[in-house]
């Protein structure tokens, strides 16, 4: 039985991973090579909730830290960058996570993840989840990494069987080889998820975990047919597309210069939660999401690095080359 959680309802509430992103200052090196590094709010589902609240939005995340400084860090980091922590579990038995990259732009950049034998985020059960907060949200976003271990994935299903058809309910389909035992169970996991969501977001190979796909199109009816209302395909150079039962678009990708392109997913996620917030069409949405996170893509950090309204407004007006193409079907 999880918690009651109070307070107004949130425009975005996420669960999943949290940590210390430690990037290096150099780009172009190996981290054999690196001599500085900084040191950065990170996880995905968390820097999505950043995303959101840098654009107005008020945003929290239900995770866990370890009881130890860089614990400390990741709760003080978010409160600064306007995201609750009230629902952030202390875990003394797992050391908060660390997360390095190494910066080869424009296309390479490996990650080094340090959550074992477990991370604080994967220990979660029903009984972190406030059970309130949860219902309430506008927004709830999941990323699937939260699937892949118990008891995190009984504590994910329990959040999303209290969303019963409320509001927007996303999953990032953020598929990651080595959190998961192999790919049958993940594609077991995602595909059991899928039917309690109403938006999913993947690149080409996540959907091949999700749902045995990666020619785009193909891809996006398929998670149609799993029952979702809005399927989104992020293609890299060529752009997004999104399919409904009504439409298909294609945003085309906005020209940056790539420093790295970490955060580029997060702060797609949490610009198109906040375009769903703020009632805009779905081409709307899209190109203003995948313009936030073109820019974030522009800098190095993540969290820290995510757009104002006013920059992606202005990136848009910019480049009108991005404006979606609408097929009605």
């Amino acid at each position: 039985m999880g918690s009651s959680g109070g307070g107004n309802t949130l425009d975005l509430l996420s669960i999943g991973r949290s940590g210390v992103d430690v990037y290096p200052l150099q780009t172009g090196v190996g981290l054999e090579d690196v001599t500085s590094f900084g040191k950065f709010l990170g996880g995905s589902p968390t820097n999505v909730a950043v995303a959101a609240s840098r654009l107005g939005n008020r945003s929290a995340v239900i995770t866990g830290v370890g009881e130890d400084p860089f614990g400390r860090f990741v709760r003080r980091e978010m409160r600064r960058l306007g995201v609750s922590d009230e629902y952030v579990a202390r875990n003394a038995n797992f050391n908060t996570p660390v997360t390095f990259c190494e910066i080869f732009p424009p296309d390479d950049f490996p990650l080094y993840f340090y959550r074992e034998p477990s991370a604080p985020d994967l220990q979660l059960t029903p009984d972190d989840i406030p059970d309130e907060a949860v219902a309430n949200a506008k927004v709830f976003w999941l990323s699937v990494t939260g699937l892949s271990q118990e008891p995190s994935r009984e504590a994910h299903h329990y959040a999303l069987d209290l969303r019963n058809g409320s509001g927007w309910t996303i999953a990032d389909l953020d598929y990651r080889p080595m959190f998961w035992e192999n790919e049958e169970i993940a594609h077991a996991e995602v595909e059991r998820m899928l039917s309690k969501v109403n938006v999913a977001i993947g690149n080409k190979d996540e959907c091949r975990i999700a749902v045995g796909e990666t020619e785009p199109d193909r891809a996006a009816d398929a998670l149609l047919e799993r029952g979702v209302d809005i399927a989104v395909v992020k293609q890299g150079p060529l752009g997004t597309l999104a399919k409904t039962k009504e439409e298909r678009i294609v945003v085309p990708v906005t020209p940056v210069e790539v420093c790295n392109g970490l955060g580029a997913g997060d702060s797609f996620g949490g610009s198109f939660s906040h375009a769903l917030l703020q009632g805009w069409d779905l081409p709307k949405a899209l190109q203003f999401a995948s313009t936030a996170g073109a820019i974030v893509a522009s800098r190095l950090e993540c969290s820290t690095a995510m757009a104002t309204e006013v920059e992606i407004l202005h990136k848009i007006k910019n480049h009108p080359e991005t404006t979606p193409v609408i097929e009605k079907r």
